[in-house]
């Protein structure tokens, strides 16, 4: 009997060395090595038409089929607009996100409306009588979805031969393992071999494959980097589990766009599609009254518009030294920006209190709104309301001026569309653009006081 070896890997990358060393040769981090014990790897059959018996011949790329193969809807809408319009024949997508931001509940959804194909479901974390009481919560039974609960990589190959799937989903990656390994599930070198093997089964069979899969406490993927590089599209489910909207980002994709946004809303029965997010992250004033310290700016997400409340509140320190609290906004930003209303405007905010909250959960990275928070902070501190008909976009210089942000023809029209009667806009940002379609009024500004003059005279 063979002696069992043992081998350090890379977290990381996934790098191989015979030693442990505190700093990985081949990407240079820090404390990423982990000992695994390795053995010979056993040969095991290849599923779907092998193609190791003939030797590829190189072809010149004019003589390559460029025929396109038709997508995979899926039922959800926003899904289809993250992948760049379904998924591709043969390829392999990888979802990962926090546990229970409902990663299983949007695969789940989404193939038990799909009646078009047979799919295998593999989960590793659940029984299929957990699956069973989701699938009632959500309300979709169906037929063609068939579930087993399986970690073996080659019993999951064996009924993969027997099913024949149109789709596979592995619910999660680093649960699964080979029998040709010695490592436990989870590890470097399992999650590497579970992933390759899956991509040739994919590739050589045109079966798309959906693996579900963990994060780190820092909010990476858990497993070697070398995972993000073997799957063809990396999807990031996020959201903060005490709201109910959740984004679907995509990291990676071979096959679209990464500038897409998917946004849904965490329901009883599952996950509802968000088609407009403006109107739901605006509130609306049953009175009719203004409120001081809310502002509505105009962000883009990948290459989405859509209208937010930024809402401020500014009062006298009660204690010694003055609060700064902040909610979906970067708080160096925020103190950037108060820093530039104090010395560009002049206005006195280093003996109070300022606390900054974007509506509806959202983190937003856009410089555009950097305006629309000057405007809250000030609204609030001297107490008059912006009317809630005007909205504000602009990007804020160190010295007082008026930036100007891309896509402002779409921020326009998003705003106008929402029944926004008044848009303030960096001065130059419409330079070879037509406004004549535009029915909403445009105010240019360049400078922060120019924005504060027009808004509260």
């Amino acid at each position: 009997m063979k002696a069992v070896k043992t081998a350090w890997f890379c977290n990381s990358c996934g790098a191989e060395s015979p030693k442990w060393s505190g700093r990985c040769p081949a990407c240079g981090e820090w404390n990423t090595m982990v000992e695994e014990k390795i053995r010979p790897e056993k040969k095991s059959r290849t599923l779907g038409p092998s193609s190791c018996s003939r030797i590829s011949s190189p072809v010149p790329v004019s003589e390559i089929a460029s025929d396109e193969e038709p997508r995979i809807k899926m039922p959800s809408s926003e899904l289809n607009r993250v992948l760049g319009g379904g998924l591709v024949p043969g390829s392999i997508i990888l979802i990962g996100g926090e546990p229970g931001i409902g990663k299983s509940t949007l695969v789940l959804q989404n193939i038990l409306s799909i009646k078009s194909r047979t799919i295998l479901y593999v989960s590793g974390e659940e029984s299929a009588k957990q699956i069973k009481m989701r699938a009632d919560r959500i309300g979709r039974p169906s037929e063609n979805v068939f579930i087993v609960c399986e970690t073996s990589l080659q019993n999951i190959e064996e009924h993969i031969s027997n099913i024949q799937p149109g789709l596979v989903i592995i619910d999660s990656i680093q649960t699964i393992a080979s029998d040709d390994l010695e490592s436990v599930a989870g590890s470097v070198s399992q999650v590497r071999e579970c992933a390759s093997r899956l991509l040739k089964y994919a590739k050589e069979s045109s079966v798309p494959i959906m693996l579900i899969g963990h994060i780190t406490k820092d909010g990476n993927l858990a497993g070697p980097k070398v995972l993000e590089h073997i799957v063809d599209a990396v999807l990031h489910f996020e959201g903060d589990g005490q709201h109910i909207y959740r984004l679907l980002r995509a990291i990676k994709n071979r096959f679209g766009s990464t500038s897409e946004l998917g946004i849904y809303e965490m329901c009883q029965r599952g996950l509802r599609e968000v088609k407009n997010p403006s109107e739901m992250l605006l509130s609306t004033h049953t009175d009719g009254e203004d409120l001081s310290g809310i502002s509505i700016g105009v962000t883009m997400e990948g290459i989405r518009s859509f209208l937010i409340e930024v809402q401020a509140l500014v009062s006298t320190a009660a204690y010694g030294t003055p609060q700064r609290s902040v909610n979906g906004f970067d708080s160096k930003r925020m103190n950037m920006l108060l820093a530039v209303l104090e010395k560009r405007a002049g206005f006195k905010l280093a003996a109070k209190d300022v606390f900054l909250n974007i509506a509806g959960g959202l983190k937003v990275n856009d410089p555009a709104l950097d305006l629309a928070v000057i405007c809250s902070v000030l609204s609030s501190n001297i107490d008059i309301p912006i009317p809630h008909t005007t909205c504000i976009t602009g990007e804020v210089g160190l010295s007082g001026e008026i930036r100007p942000v891309g896509r402002i023809e779409q921020r326009i029209r998003e705003a106008e569309k929402l029944g926004m009667d008044t848009i303030l806009i960096p001065r130059g940002n419409l330079k070879g653009i037509d406004t004549s379609s535009f029915s909403i009024r445009i105010i240019e500004i360049a400078k922060v006081e120019e924005a504060l003059r027009t808004l509260f005279a």
